[in-house]
Order: structure tokens, then C-alpha cells, then sequence
């Protein structure tokens, strides 16, 4: 699959080849559905989910696979049609694994994920040079986003700071451009907590300690078919909350996290388990124990991910099982 140019590859249950052509954009959906139904394999990449939709309304069973998953199949020099080919050879075995095509609604509430990230990524890269330009002139102020804006607004009206009037021209301009960020990351926030209380998933997995209205809709949007996991454990994996494993010889070697998969999501659990944690010292019941326990001998950031690791496995039995939540006694 590319931007413009596609290459197909079919082979017929002897495993003969069959179709061995080089498409267009505008010829690809035409060229499909002149075939019979079939198995069509792609990589999970840019544009896979939508091609993946149009492919299943022609009447084709469309399975996506992790690039990683396909490189093992590719017999000499990279190009397309060897690529076509081990993509071919991939989709046929019995032990791949694929992954869930998204629905519309998915990809609509995954790009409101995204430009939020990407908001706040810009506002970060904008506060950082307001706090380096202003170190210059002799002047420093605190990291969060919070606490830039009222320190800024003082530095601006505060006369004994030293800064020329041409000085708080710019930071002014610069504090316009952070107050527009942080209105268009509310209005996107916003947006997330309408679709939150609208829908009866989001709601149920929010009953889950350290789990919000953020990871809510981005779990939502990100795991489509929990049946497509084995079981909890394969859903923590995914999300990279498993350590990595060297092992060979029957001698088991666990290193530190995985960090595969959904980097997004993963991040959104542990921040949400971090404060679930720092609060485990007032809990009574087990779970609170257990964490307060783990942090006393581990640390924060351990016991964070185990409680992210364990959140896991439950969002997974209530979106496999279509069950509520129940706390611990």
C-alpha cells in the first residue's frame, strides 16, 4: 500500500499464483471488486482502515497485521511485489495475529484524540521558549501550564521587572497565542466529555479507579474488539504494560517494559493509576492495601504501571463480558 500506487498479489488455495498487478489509486477499488470474494491481507498502516471498510462492502473479509508480523516473510531485496508476496504468505498462517479494523466512528473520535495531543504538544513547545526568553532577563517561572499564565500576566503588569516596553510587546503577543491554545484544547476537551456522557461504554469503564473521561474515549477508540485478545493479559501486553522477555534455555530474563502498542493509550493508564496510587495510603479495602504495600517497597512509578497493568485486564472483562465494574470489599 503507498500513496498512490498499489500492489496486488493473489494466490488460489493451492497456493499458486493467480494475480501478480500494479494499480492505481483511482483503479483499485474497480480492480476489487471485479474478483471473487475472497481473504485480503494488508499491513495495518496509513489509509489501511479505510481501504479495509471499502474492501468489506464489496464482500471481500479484509485482515489487517502489524508490519513487524509480515517482515519475516519477505524472501530477499525489499520491493513492492516481494512485499505483496509476504504479506500473501502472512495472512494465510493459522498463528498471525490481526488487528480490528476501526468504524467511522473510531477514526472520528481518534483524530479528536490527536488533535488534542497535538495541541498540547504546541502549547509545551510554546511555553518552553517564554520561559527561556525570559530567563534572559533575569526572570523564571514554574513549568505548568497552570501556573505560566497568571506569572506571565504579573510579569506583564509588574513595572519592577526591567523589561523594555519593546520586550513586553513580544510577551505579549506570545501570551495571545498561549491563551488561543488553551481555548482550543477546552473546546476540544469539551467535545470528549459530550461524547463521554453519551455513551454507555465510556460511562461503565469510568467506574474503573483511574480511569476518566480522557482515557475513556481513547480506549474506546482504540479497542474496538475486545474479543480480538485472548484473554486481559493479551490487552496489557498490546499496550506495552508487560516487561520485555530474553529468555532462552529455561531461564526466564524479564527486563523493564515492552512499551509496544498503543503508546497513547498506555500513557493515559499510567497517569490515571499514578494518582490512583498516591492516594492508596487513606483506602482501607485490599486493592488499596496491595497498592500501598507495592509503592512501600517498589515506588511510585512501579506501582503505577502494576495498577495501569491490572486496570487492563479489567477494562477487558468489562468490554469482553459486557459487565459493570465491582469494587473490592
Amino acid at each position: 500500500m503507498a500513496k498512490n500506487v498499489f500492489q496486488l498479489h493473489g494466490v488460489d488455495d493451492r497456493g499458486r499464483v493467480v494475480l501478480s498487478r500494479r494499480v492505481r489509486r483511482s483503479q483499485l477499488l474497480e480492480v476489487v471488486a471485479s474478483l471473487p470474494p475472497c481473504v485480503i491481507g494488508m499491513e495495518a498502516c496509513a489509509s489501511a482502515h479505510h481501504w479495509g471498510r471499502a474492501f468489506e462492502k464489496l464482500g471481500h473479509t479484509v485482515k489487517l497485521m502489524t508490519p513487524k508480523y509480515v517482515k519475516p516473510y519477505v524472501k530477499t531485496n525489499k520491493n513492492d511485489c516481494r512485499d505483496a508476496e509476504a504479506i500473501c504468505e502472512a495472512v494465510s498462517r493459522p498463528t498471525m495475529r490481526f488487528v480490528a479494523i476501526k468504524t467511522v466512528d473510531q477514526a472520528d473520535l481518534q483524530a479528536v484524540h490527536r488533535s488534542r495531543s497535538l495541541l498540547i504538544k504546541t502549547r509545551t513547545a510554546l511555553i518552553n521558549p517564554i520561559r527561556g526568553l525570559l530567563g534572559e532577563y533575569g526572570l523564571v517561572m514554574a513549568r505548568s501550564p497552570e501556573r505560566v499564565r497568571p506569572a506571565l500576566v504579573e510579569l506583564l503588569e509588574d513595572e519592577r521587572t526591567g523589561l523594555t516596553p519593546f520586550a513586553r510587546e513580544t510577551f505579549t503577543e506570545l501570551y495571545e497565542q498561549l491563551v488561543e491554545l488553551e481555548q482550543r484544547i477546552a473546546k476540544v476537551t469539551q467535545r470528549l466529555d459530550r461524547v463521554f456522557r453519551a455513551h454507555p461504554v465510556c460511562r461503565k469503564l469510568a467506574a474503573v479507579p483511574g480511569i476518566g473521561p480522557l482515557t475513556a474515549t481513547a480506549l474506546l477508540a482504540a479497542v474496538s474488539q475486545p474479543h480480538v485478545f485472548q484473554n486481559g493479559r493479551h490487552l496489557a501486553a498490546w499496550l506495552g504494560l508487560v516487561p520485555r522477555q530474553c529468555s532462552s534455555g529455561g531461564k526466564a530474563r524479564l527486563g523493564g517494559l515492552s512499551k509496544r502498542g498503543n503508546r497513547y493509550v498506555r500513557t493515559l493508564l499510567i497517569h490515571g493509576a499514578r494518582a490512583v496510587v498516591q492516594r492508596a495510603a487513606h483506602r482501607t479495602d485490599v486493592q488499596g492495601r496491595w497498592m500501598w504495600d507495592l509503592k512501600r517497597r517498589k515506588g511510585t512509578n512501579v506501582a503505577a504501571v502494576a495498577v495501569a497493568n491490572k486496570n487492563a485486564r479489567v477494562i477487558w472483562a468489562l468490554l469482553a463480558h459486557d459487565d459493570v465494574y465491582r469494587r473490592s470489599a
